[in-house]
């Protein structure tokens, strides 16, 4: 198994390297690494730098924007995406409805969506989950009952992130209800955000922001042509949405980016001994991070490594619930540094979400908490933690 990059693969992490560091302007980057990103502009403006220069969507087909790339290849791509604090392109479009359109959809829907979809003219969101089905998608009750050469939507999603600013919404809507498995009678319909019926409620989440949504579907008339694929077989276009979406998520970049953040900040931080860095409880703590991302990251490339036929591997849940893990153990590492000045963020109003001048405490303490609160979420979207340990005991494991 090849661990390191050969000759060719370094020159190639060095050209991207030196293209996002010189070509996405400093002031987002900077915005991105300090947790302030301004949407929508922020991403529309990052995605349509990346994909004037095809860069956007490598893994798409070459024919709708993507790199005849090995997995490597796309894996260097993330990784320096990460490490030069370059925002991700909306993965709603770029891993989620892109892919499953270029796979499933018709010619007309490829021509359609997939150029706007690569370039963010179309903002999409996702439609999955419901109250009463989060990991338990199969139980999902939005009907979308065939009316001549329509489909007449009516149900309600919830968590949709980032809903208020979409254009169109990709849904998983039951249209046999008497199928024998429940599984059995789901479709994949795309919806424009504007049609009559549609309405977006937000939801305020613990730390105060306001990043998802609740999504109501009253009589919505969607034209037939929006089906993708074969009616009654969006469950298996969910899966392999999920298979893709899973494989990026470890996020070992990022992580391996606020681990620094963390040193250095424990090292400028005095206490009556010197610093934060020099407690040995702390050093150890953070010495576990780094080897136990290691760890992550040696074992995403084995899985890069084996997925040479491009297909989703059910090992990539592997990845996806460790990385959950340890973003989360960095963001409360951050949290622990800052101290009694996380709890700044208590003070802060509406006007100040990102941090506010009239309180003693360092704009990055102040962001610490409602951080490490928001990534609570990175063990339940994408299949909850519980869920990936079962796709591991069957699909990997084999028991």
């Amino acid at each position: 198994m090849q661990l390191t990059l050969n000759a060719d693969e370094a020159a190639f992490r060095e050209e991207l390297r030196t293209f996002f560091t010189t070509q996405i302007p400093q002031e987002i980057r900077d915005r991105a690494a300090a947790g302030d990103l301004r949407y929508p502009d922020d991403i529309v403006e990052t995605t349509r730098i990346l994909n004037a220069n095809g860069l956007c969507v490598p893994h798409w087909p070459v024919e709708w924007g993507g790199k005849d790339w090995t997995p490597i290849q796309r894996h260097i791509w993330q990784e320096q995406l990460n490490l030069a604090n370059v925002p991700d392109p909306l993965p709603f479009n770029a891993s989620m409805v892109g892919p499953v359109i270029a796979e499933f959809g018709s010619q007309e829907q490829k021509e359609k969506f997939l150029p706007a979809t690569a370039n963010l003219d179309i903002w999409w969101c996702q439609g999955f989950s419901e109250p009463e089905a989060g990991s338990d998608l199969a139980s999902l009750k939005t009907r979308a009952v065939r009316d001549g050469d329509e489909y007449i939507v009516n149900g309600q999603k919830t968590w949709t992130t980032l809903g208020q600013y979409a254009d169109w919404i990709f849904l998983l809507v039951r249209t046999n209800p008497d199928a024998p498995k429940r599984q059995a009678g789901i479709s994949f319909l795309l919806v424009d955000m504007k049609t009559p019926g549609v309405e977006v409620r937000p939801i305020q989440l613990i730390d105060g922001g306001y990043e998802v949504n609740e999504v109501f579907f009253n009589d919505v008339r969607v034209p037939a042509e929006n089906l993708v694929g074969e009616e009654n077989a969006g469950w298996s276009y969910a899966k392999f949405l999920l298979g893709n979406e899973r494989s990026g998520v470890a996020r070992v970049a990022a992580s391996k980016i606020r681990i620094s953040q963390a040193k250095q900040l424990a090292g400028e931080t005095k206490t009556a001994n010197g610093t934060l860095l020099d407690d040995p409880f702390l050093a150890s703590r953070i010495a576990e991070l780094e080897n136990e991302l290691l760890a992550l990251e040696l074992t995403q490339l084995r899985v890069v490594a084996s997925s040479a036929d491009g297909k989703p591997n059910p090992a990539s849940s592997l990845l996806k619930l460790r990385g959950s893990e340890l973003q989360q153990a960095a963001t409360e590492l951050l949290a622990d540094i800052a101290g009694p000045d996380s709890l700044a963020v208590a003070a802060l109003d509406a006007d100040a979400p990102n941090g506010s001048a009239d309180i003693d405490a360092a704009t990055w303490a102040q962001l610490t908490v409602p951080t490490y609160l928001n990534y609570r979420k990175v063990s339940i979207y994408s299949g909850s933690s519980e869920v990936q340990r079962q796709i591991i005991d069957k699909a990997v494991l084999g028991l």
